[in-house]
C-alpha cells in the first residue's frame, strides 16, 4: 500500500488542511495516509486548544486514516528537531511520501536549497557564529546568514517563511535519517501562517482562527471556515470542558513555578539559554497575565516562540539533561497510536512485523523515559479543566485505546 506521510498539529483541523489534505492524496496517489500529530503542547510553544484525543477525531473523520503522536520531546522543539523526530516516525511506519505546505508549492527550488547549502555549511557557520554575537535571535541570524552565504543564487526557497522553513527541516532530516520518502509539497492558499484576521474566503490561518474564538467567545462565527465534524468536536469539548486552552489557563501555575525555584534550578531548564531566568524571575513580580510577561522578557536576542517554549518546560519542568538525550536521539523510540481508521488498521496489521520500533496502544504497558514526558506533559495540560472533570480527563489519558472510526457508519467504535 502507498502510505503517505503528513506532519500536523490541526489546532484546529480547518479548510486549510482539508484542502492539503486533499490535494496531497492526488498528488502522491496515496493508499493510506498517516498524520503524526503534536500531543498537548505545540512547536511554537503554545498549549492545543484542545485535547490530542478530540484533534485524532477530527482528523480522522476528515480523511485522516492513521494518527500518531509526535512526543513531547519532539513537538515543543525548534524546526530541525520537530522535523527530525516526525519524520523518523513516517519512516518508521514506512511512508513513501511526505507531502507538506508551503508558500511557494515547489519541491525543486527546496532540494535545491538544501544542496547548496550542504556545499556551503563551513562558509555559512562561520557567517552564523558572528551574527549571532551581534546579539541576533537564532532564528533571526539564520536568516541573515542564509542570504549572505547565498547572495547570487537564483531559484532558491525563501527561509523567512514559516512553512517553507518546516519544509526544508522535513527535507533535512530524510537526508539525515538516510530515509527513501520522497517529500512532496502543496502550495498554501487562502489566510498566511501568522495572519491574526480572518481571510476573506473560508481558508484562514489557525492563528486566525483562534484569535477570532477567543476575542468573540462565539463558536457558530467560524461554521464558515472548518469543515463541520470539527465545529461538532469544537462544540462538543466546551461543552463538556466548558473551555479552549490557552496560555492564560497556566499563567498561574507559571508564575508560581517561577517564582518558587531558584535561579540555579531554572537555569537548569531547556532552553534556558545566558541569564534568561534572571530577566524571567524579575519581570515575573509584576507581571498579571501571560502576554504582558512575554512582552516584558522578550528581547531583540529571544523571539517570541522560543520564550513560550521556556515557559512549557518550566511548567513541565524538563532539564536540559533530559532533553539533551531526546535531541541525540536519531530517531523517535516509540509511536504512539492515537487512533485509525478500517483502512489504517488494515496498513498496520500488514506492517506489523516490519515496523522495529514499539507501537503503543495501551499506556500502562509500556516504561519508556521520552513516555515519561508525555505523561507529564497531560497531567499540566489538565490543570487548566475544573477540578470535577480533571480526574476524568487524566483517566481517558491512561486508559483510552487508541480510536477506532468507521467511516461507514460514521460512529467511533472506542
Amino acid at each position: 500500500m502507498n502510505a503517505l506521510g503528513l506532519v500536523v498539529e490541526y489546532n484546529p483541523f480547518h479548510n486549510g488542511h482539508l484542502y492539503h489534505l486533499t490535494e496531497s492524496k492526488k498528488e502522491t496517489k496515496a493508499d493510506v495516509v498517516i498524520a503524526v500529530m503534536s500531543g498537548y503542547f505545540l512547536q511554537r510553544g503554545e498549549p492545543a486548544l484542545i485535547s490530542k484525543w478530540t484533534r485524532a477525531k477530527m482528523a480522522l473523520r476528515n480523511g485522516v486514516d492513521i494518527v500518531v503522536e509526535l512526543p513531547y520531546a519532539y513537538s515543543t522543539q525548534s524546526a530541525e528537531l520537530f522535523a527530525k523526530g516526525a519524520v523518523s516516525i513516517l519512516d518508521s511506519l514506512y511512508c513513501q511520501s511526505l507531502c507538506f505546505g508551503s508558500e511557494l508549492g515547489k519541491i525543486e527550488p527546496f532540494l535545491k536549497t538544501r544542496s547548496l547549502l550542504k556545499e556551503k555549511q563551513p562558509q555559512y557557520e562561520t557567517i552564523l557564529k558572528k551574527v549571532l554575537q551581534q546579539g541576533y535571535s537564532y532564528p533571526k541570524a539564520k536568516s541573515i546568514a542564509f542570504a549572505q552565504v547565498m547572495d547570487g543564487e537564483k531559484e532558491l526557497v525563501d527561509l523567512s517563511q514559516p512553512n517553507n522553513i518546516l519544509g526544508y527541516q522535513y527535507i533535512n532530516a530524510i537526508e539525515t535519517l538516510q530515509s527513501e520518502i520522497e517529500p512532496r509539497t502543496i502550495k498554501r492558499i487562502g489566510g498566511g501562517y501568522n495572519d491574526e484576521a480572518l481571510h476573506e474566503t473560508t481558508i484562514s490561518s489557525a492563528t486566525s482562527i483562534r484569535k477570532a474564538l477567543f476575542e468573540t467567545k462565539d463558536l457558530s462565527s467560524l461554521r464558515a471556515y472548518v469543515p463541520s465534524p470539527t465545529y461538532e468536536h469544537l462544540y462538543e469539548y466546551e461543552q463538556s470542558y466548558h473551555l479552549f486552552h490557552r496560555w492564560e489557563n497556566y499563567f498561574p501555575y507559571l508564575k508560581y513555578a517561577i517564582l518558587t525555584k531558584s535561579t540555579d534550578e531554572l537555569a537548569n531548564i531547556y532552553e534556558m539559554e545566558e541569564g534568561l531566568e534572571y530577566r524571567m524571575k524579575a519581570k515575573i513580580k509584576e507581571a498579571d497575565s501571560f502576554y504582558p510577561f512575554i512582552e516584558a522578557v522578550k528581547t531583540k536576542r529571544y523571539t517570541w516562540t522560543r520564550l513560550q517554549r521556556v515557559c512549557v518546560h518550566i511548567l513541565t519542568n524538563t532539564k536540559k539533561d533530559w532533553m539533551k538525550e531526546a535531541g541525540l536521539l536519531l530517531r523517535a523510540p516509540y509511536i504512539r497510536l492515537l487512533g485509525m481508521n478500517k483502512k489504517g488498521q488494515k496498513y498496520l496489521k500488514h506492517m506489523k512485523k516490519k515496523i522495529e520500533v514499539p507501537v503503543i496502544a495501551k499506556l500502562s504497558a509500556y516504561d519508556l523515559p521520552l513516555l515519561h514526558l508525555d505523561i507529564k506533559a497531560a497531567n499540566v495540560y489538565a490543570l487548566a479543566i475544573h477540578k470535577h472533570n480533571q480526574t476524568d480527563f487524566l483517566n481517558k489519558e491512561y486508559s483510552t485505546p487508541p480510536l477506532r472510526y468507521d467511516e461507514e457508519q460514521n460512529v467511533f467504535l472506542t
